[in-house]
């Protein structure tokens, strides 16, 4: 482990995406500690003591939120734009056309996508700061204050999606996947310290602490397990001749993944269920607006069903977007290959849309099933300070597998020994 880690720097290429990438992390966190003038911060801290919508919202911001830096609204409007677009794309025709031109059309979108997400930022900023200045947490009064907060917390989440899209360029591993995960893993050492400083005090079992960690192990060790799980399709190519060279004649494989979407579906499905409840938030004098701030808080029924339903509805929906059976038929019949015992063709393609959609299926009910499962044995255990949930495993295992492959790849092009044994 010691020389791959020594060879991570032996490949120029790679040294010099890891030090971006860490410059960018180092960036991130230094916005999310620069906090807004004009806020009364004990105010601040005993509303988000309460936990509920506000501190699953904080979770994704990094702790920007409950600190009200400049990267309050953390990245969720890009994410909530990004999610619009996708859907977008299948009903509204040109969306669609653009999305089948390669790079010219992706950046056609991607440029819609960052206009909608400031149009986004503006509405979530100006929800805020008329928020905090009805529940008395802004000390500052005034329109002109009240505009520059707006402005600030705009500019902070386009700072952020900027950033983002540098370190898939010029970095290593999906930049906005990265800034969520660094959100979530600057929380935990704060958690570790309340959660143990409640269990010397003995206001928390030692015995529910040590069985809740056993079972965050397991369940860290079930996400691994699924997002690296696949399903090979045998192909067999036959023999041909071209020229005085005899091509084909060996068999090979065609690897579905379990689990073909990553931590997205998780990521999108989380999305959603902010978006109305901080909506909600933001008229807790309406019973409605309360009651459903209410039942969309984590761990309460009805956001467990919902989050279930759309983590297997984005699943599948982010699958189809990525995997065309059609296109891997084509390709095989192209170069003279075909499923043993299946004919070449639309055969081929249904067969393998087949397995994909049971292999999609028992993936999507696994990553719901671990999604849910840590935050009812909180509300078993009773332990809140550790809100270590199943959207904070999945993203933060989900992306340092991906970040780890990446890595992988560029040690291996390179002849040099990768992390993952063979």
């Amino acid at each position: 482990m010691l020389e791959t880690i020594r060879n991570l720097f032996k490949v120029p290429d790679l040294k010099k995406r890891l030090l971006f990438t860490l410059g960018m992390i180092v960036i991130v966190r230094l916005g999310s500690n620069l906090p807004l003038p004009g806020v009364n911060k004990e105010a601040m801290a005993n509303l988000f003591a309460q936990g509920g919508i506000l501190g699953f919202f904080d979770l994704f911001a990094g702790g920007a939120l409950s600190r009200f830096s400049i990267f309050s609204l953390g990245i969720m409007p890009y994410i909530n734009a990004s999610i619009i677009m996708s859907l977008l794309q299948s009903v509204i025709p040109i969306l669609e056309q653009w999305s089948k031109e390669g790079e010219e059309g992706r950046g056609k979108i991607n440029r819609i996508t960052r206009y909608f997400t400031v149009l986004l930022a503006v509405v979530q900023a100006f929800g805020i700061t008329f928020w905090l200045q009805n529940v008395g947490i802004l000390m500052i009064s005034g329109l002109s204050y009240r505009f520059l907060l707006i402005i600030t917390l705009t500019a902070g989440t386009c700072f952020l999606m900027w950033l983002g899209e540098q370190i898939t360029d010029f970095g290593i591993g999906n930049g906005i996947s990265i800034i969520i995960f660094i959100g979530i893993i600057a929380r935990i050492p704060t958690q570790i310290i309340q959660t143990f400083r409640l269990v010397r005090i003995g206001e928390i079992s030692l015995i529910a602490l040590i069985g809740l960690l056993a079972i965050f192990v397991l369940i860290i060790g079930g996400v691994v397990a699924i997002q690296l799980g696949q399903r090979r399709i045998p192909v067999q190519y036959a023999k041909r001749v071209v020229g005085r060279r005899m091509y084909g004649g060996q068999g090979t494989h065609i690897p579905l993944r379990v689990n073909q979407a990553g931590v997205i579906p998780i990521i999108f499905a989380s999305a959603i269920l902010l978006f109305p409840a901080t909506i909600a938030q933001f008229f807790q004098n309406v019973a409605f607006m309360k009651s459903l701030a209410e039942a969309l808080s984590p761990g309460e029924p009805l956001y467990l069903i919902l989050y279930v339903v759309l983590i297997i509805l984005f699943t599948f929906f982010y699958t189809a977007l990525t995997f065309n059976p059609a296109d891997i038929a084509d390709n095989i019949k192209k170069y003279g290959g075909f499923i043993p015992g299946i004919r070449p063709g639309i055969s081929t393609a249904n067969y393998i849309d087949h397995i994909m959609t049971r292999v999609t299926l028992s993936g999507a009910i696994f990553l719901a099933i671990i999604a849910i499962l840590p935050d009812l044995l909180i509300k078993v255990t009773g332990i809140t300070t550790f809100y270590f949930g199943g959207t904070s495993i999945l993203i933060m295992v989900g992306v340092a597998l991906e970040t780890v492959q990446q890595i992988e790849s560029h040690l291996l092009m390179r002849h040099y020994e990768g992390f993952i044994k063979k």
